[in-house]
């Protein structure tokens, strides 16, 4: 069934119904300014850009580029496999684990290795053990970056170090992105992954300690180095509800940030771009501050059953040369909304989570905005017309940009009038 089709497509696919970008009221512009060159502030929950300065400004992004090689691990990977260290991962430069070639380590500590302390060759032991080479590794990471909606992003290195390489169009690109793409793609991480819960607890721990493996007739034994990372995410101190981070910095891209906060069933993103330089590292702070208490300040959540739609504009649709159960009749189809179940998150006993939203739920709005409903719908149709046939939308919007729609499909099938039915009626009628 086409209806059946849809909704599995809509729980699979929730990104399908949400806009990538949708802004909010521009005549209220916010009274303050920012160090950052470009900065979004994000609604998580329905990807809906709160604030922006230059947010589609394409700009290399350092090391919060590994927000993305960590997801991709996790949703790739198992946590508990062993991956080796090439002499190509060892060549990296600073920040790094300083592994040696041949050594091996666990998956699962390589990634404490990522996000807490950042090292640039963890993140390449990662890569080639997730996709065998960087550049393969790369290609996950775009292919990723573009099924959610970042398509002003490109990748080239796994830790974000500055480099250019050869598109498939053949254009010679940096490793950049935007502050609206980076804010998607952590908004992506802590809400819509499989892996969000594991990426949330391992940008969130504040110290962890590890060692080296070495492989000896098959067997993984400790290789005798032992590491300890400690979290640099400072934002996780200075703000109730300060969720996840990662912090970046090249001599290209500046000081860079992307970081998550959580209150009051709103979900926060930040995402700065060339936020100063030496000596300016704590602009960032300053600026991711200034931009979550602005949403925290201004915005609130609404559901959509705020905007709810009055199903009784659901009429029957007129159906033009459609068979009817006697002559004369007009023929008339049912109508339905087409929407995919509602489900909360949960923990992997079934339990509650957090008050976090789903995509699907509601958006963040200013006091003086509301959610519009626009219902458009056939007024007839012509036979002959099919179980679960398209026949009109539900749009959701504000400030006239759509924030989601809903579909409506016939019910039930309406064959043509043809020859064996008018012969059929023509009987009925004689024969009563």
């Amino acid at each position: 069934m086409k209806i059946t089709a849809l909704l599995l497509s809509l729980l699979l696919f929730p990104n399908l119904l949400v806009p990538l970008a949708v802004y909010a009221n521009e005549e209220d512009t916010p009274d303050f300014s920012l160090y950052a060159q470009s900065a979004v502030l994000m609604d998580a929950a329905s990807g809906r850009i709160l604030y922006e300065k230059d947010g589609q400004k394409v700009m290399p992004m350092a090391s919060t580029t590994k927000i993305m090689t960590c997801i991709l691990a996790l949703e790739n990977g198992n946590p508990e496999d062993y991956a080796i260290a090439s002499s190509y991962a060892a060549s990296m430069p600073k920040v790094k684990l300083y592994v040696k070639e041949g050594e091996y380590y666990r998956l699962k500590d390589l990634l404490y290795s990522l996000m807490l302390e950042s090292h640039n060759d963890a993140a390449v032991v990662i890569a080639e053990h997730i996709a065998g080479s960087t550049q393969s590794f790369a290609d996950m990471m775009n292919q990723k970056a573009k099924e959610i909606g970042c398509h002003d992003t490109f990748f080239i290195t796994p830790n974000g170090l500055d480099a250019t390489a050869t598109a498939k169009d053949g254009t010679v690109r940096v490793h950049s992105t935007t502050a609206a793409d980076l804010a998607r793609i952590m908004s992506y991480c802590i809400m819509d992954s499989p892996k969000k819960e594991d990426f949330l607890a391992i940008t969130r721990t504040p110290s962890y300690s590890f060692e080296n493996y070495r492989e000896t007739d098959g067997q993984f034994v400790g290789g005798g180095r032992t590491f300890q990372c400690n979290n640099h995410n400072a934002f996780l101190s200075m703000m109730d509800g300060a969720l996840s981070g990662k912090t970046g910095f090249t001599g290209t891209a500046g000081y860079c940030y992307v970081g998550a906060l959580r209150k009051d069933n709103r979900t926060y993103v930040v995402a700065l771009l060339a936020c100063g330089w030496p000596n300016n590292k704590t602009y960032k702070w300053s600026d991711t501050k200034t931009l979550m208490n602005y949403g925290l300040d201004h915005f609130e959540y609404h559901s959509l059953s705020e905007a709810a739609f009055d199903e009784s504009q659901l009429k029957p649709i007129k159906v033009l040369n459609g068979q009817t159960d006697r002559l004369g009749a007009t023929a008339y189809v049912d109508v339905e909304i087409a929407r995919p179940l509602e489900t909360a998150p949960s923990s992997e006993n079934g339990e509650h989570t957090d008050n976090a939203p789903s995509a699907d739920d509601g958006i963040l709005l200013k006091k003086d905005e509301s959610i519009q409903v626009d219902f458009q719908a056939a007024t007839e149709l012509t036979a002959p017309i099919e179980a679960g046939t398209q026949v009109g939308t539900i749009r959701y919007l504000v400030d006239e940009t759509v924030y989601k729609i809903e579909y409506i499909f016939t019910s039930q099938s309406v064959p043509a009038i043809d020859f064996s039915w008018c012969l059929s009626q023509i009987l009925q009628r004689y024969t009563l």
